[in-house]
C-alpha cells in the first residue's frame, strides 16, 4: 500500500461524500483524485482505469461548469430522470462499449485484466456522465461499476482500492436516497 493509494482513497470517500451532498466542491476533490488514482492504475497496468481517470477528470471539469449554470431563474440545478427509453438505450450503449473497449484492449494492449476492467470503464463513463448531468440513474449505475470495481482491484491485490470501492457502493445507495428525496421535494 502506497502513500498515493491512501491519498487515492482519502480524496476519492471526500469527493463521493460532497457529490452525495450536493456540494461543489465535490468536483475539484474529485479532479485531485482522479489524477492520483489514475496514476497508480497505470503502474498497475490497469489501463481501462486510466484511461477512465482522465475520462473523469473531463467529465468531472464538465459537471462543475454544468452545476455552476443552471437553468435560467434557478440556484441550483434539479435533479432529473431518464424516460424509460433512454435508460434502455443507456444499458445498451454501455454493454456495447464494455465489449468494444474490452477487445481494444486485449488485442492492443497487455492489459492485466482487459474484459473486466474495460466493463468498469463502461460502466463508469455511462455513469459519470448521468452524474454530471445530475440525473438519478447515475446512482444505480455506479452500484455496479463498484461492485465489478471492487472484484478488479481484490484481483490486482489493491486492497486499499477495493475497500474504496466497496465503501462507494453503500455510498452510491446512501446517494440514490438523498437525491431521490431531494428530486420528491422539489416535485412537492
Amino acid at each position: 500500500m502506497s502513500a498515493w493509494e491512501i491519498a487515492g482513497t482519502a480524496l476519492g470517500v471526500l469527493g463521493v461524500w460532497l457529490m452525495i451532498r450536493r456540494n461543489l466542491w465535490a468536483f475539484p476533490v474529485g479532479m485531485a483524485q482522479v489524477v492520483i488514482f489514475g496514476w497508480v492504475c497505470y503502474g498497475q497496468r490497469l489501463y481501462s482505469e486510466t484511461v477512465l481517470q482522465a475520462m473523469f477528470f473531463a467529465a468531472l471539469a464538465h459537471g462543475w461548469w454544468h452545476w455552476r449554470h443552471p437553468e435560467a431563474g434557478r440556484t441550483e440545478r434539479p435533479v432529473g430522470t431518464l424516460p424509460p427509453r433512454a435508460r434502455a438505450a443507456w444499458v445498451g450503449g454501455t454493454l456495447l462499449l464494455w465489449l468494444a473497449w474490452g477487445t481494444v484492449m486485449h488485442r492492443a494492449t497487455d492489459a492485466a485484466l482487459p474484459y473486466a476492467d474495460a466493463f468498469v470503464f463502461a460502466a463508469s463513463v455511462a455513469s459519470q456522465w448521468l452524474q454530471a448531468r445530475k440525473l438519478l440513474e447515475n446512482w444505480p449505475g455506479w452500484l455496479v461499476a463498484n461492485t465489478a470495481a471492487v472484484a478488479v482491484f481484490t484481483v490486482k491485490e489493491l486492497y486499499l482500492f477495493a475497500g474504496l470501492y466497496a465503501g462507494f457502493w453503500v455510498m452510491a445507495v446512501w446517494g440514490w436516497c438523498e437525491w431521490r428525496r431531494s428530486r420528491e421535494a422539489a416535485a412537492a
